[in-house]
């Protein structure tokens, strides 16, 4: 699936770290910032943690909610949260259900093979609930900052 700015978010429901949930329409009036990414603990995926984990004052004071969501476990999210010092909801997509209805869910290529996986993207969601921004493939430097510069200009 496809999503485009001025979408409406697709709603959804993910068991998370601290054997809580959390969904989309219980955050209708705020902005979300939902990331995707491969796994929990490894390099890429702690440096964007961090950078968000390093950035939540600044989406706090834009009325910004940061969620993070992979595959992983709410058991191994709450190790990685632990680790790291995370300050924000991990989500545990384990049936692949949200990463394949925001388009995550993809072919990827390593050293020839091919194989399926998240790809790293970064949604921005407004308090109606449509996406108002929309980063494939990311690179994680200075990602953190571009997500935060949108949410601030909604």
């Amino acid at each position: 699936m496809s999503l485009s700015i001025g979408d409406k978010a697709p709603d959804f429901t993910l068991p998370t770290d601290g054997g809580g949930t959390i969904g989309l329409a219980g955050l209708k009036g705020k902005k979300v910032i939902l990331y995707f990414y491969p796994k929990d603990d490894t390099p890429g995926c702690t440096k964007e943690a961090c950078g968000f984990r390093d950035a939540l004052p600044d989406f706090g004071s834009v009325d910004a909610v940061v969620i993070g969501v992979s595959k992983d476990t709410a058991a191994k999210h709450d190790k990685f949260k632990k680790k790291y010092e995370l300050p924000f909801t991990l989500g545990a997509d384990v049936h692949g259900t949200v990463t394949e209805a925001y388009g995550c869910w993809v072919e990827k290529s390593l050293y020839g093979k091919k194989y399926m996986g998240i790809d790293r993207a970064t949604f921005l969601i407004d308090g109606d609930g449509v996406l108002r921004g929309i980063w494939h493939k990311v690179k994680v430097d200075g990602h953190v900052d571009a997500v935060l510069q949108a949410a601030k200009a909604l």
